[in-house]
């Protein structure tokens, strides 16, 4: 009679690969292997797309600060030229009205009447509008042009090959390019049938030539 060793039930030996128990999880572990490639591919795909999605948002959002930039130095410049412009404007209108009083102060030069403390302020005076940009403009002898020049008399002369200031009743001021006023002037133009001098002297000159040529 043979005993039994209480709490201890023996199993057969199973040999490997006789039962479907062990067929099961060798076929889910061969779905997942073939799963995995697939799902690292999709993934890749996903993350390519966001990285395009980023590149795209990147080159746009460059081009937005790149065209506010170049709007932004646009209006700087605007702003800059509009600030020279109205500083101009208002150095204009300011000297504008001391012109009499520089016309007064050339007019007691030329007689001889600034001296003494009316100098002193005129020279100061004349130094002031210096500094603010004014320019004074108008020679005599100097060709005569329409656009500085305003001709308050006229007349013919001889000498003259073109018509020209021959005289400056009053000098005429600028501030940079702007004429705040033109140079009043006194004008000659060639006397009409009349040869000019130069002409004159060059004809004689040759015929002064020609006659020592002469044997």
């Amino acid at each position: 009679m043979t005993e039994e060793t209480p709490g201890f039930d023996e199993k057969p030996d199973v040999p490997s690969g006789a039962t479907s128990d062990d067929a099961e999880p060798k076929a889910a572990a061969s779905e997942e292997e073939a799963a995995a490639p697939a799902g690292d591919a999709n993934q890749t795909a996903g993350l390519t797309a966001q990285l395009d999605q980023a590149r795209s948002a990147l080159a746009e959002r460059t081009a937005d600060l790149q065209r506010l930039q170049a709007e932004y130095q646009n209006y700087r410049r605007r702003v800059e030229r509009d600030r020279v412009t109205v500083k101009e404007i208002a150095s204009a209108n300011l000297l504008s009205e001391l012109l009499p009083v520089l016309d007064d102060v050339g007019r007691a030069r030329e007689h001889g009447e600034l001296v003494g403390g009316f100098k002193s302020v005129a020279e100061s005076l004349e130094t002031t509008v210096a500094k603010l940009g004014l320019q004074q403009f108008g020679k005599e002898g100097e060709p005569f042009d329409p656009t500085i020049h305003e001709a308050l008399m006229h007349s013919y002369a001889p000498d003259v090959t073109e018509t020209t200031c021959v005289a400056i009743l009053q000098p005429g001021y600028r501030i940079g390019e702007r004429t705040i006023r033109p140079a009043r002037v006194a004008v000659a133009e060639p006397q009409p049938g009349a040869t000019p001098a130069a002409a004159k002297e060059e004809k004689a000159d040759d015929e002064e030539s020609g006659g020592t040529e002469e044997v």
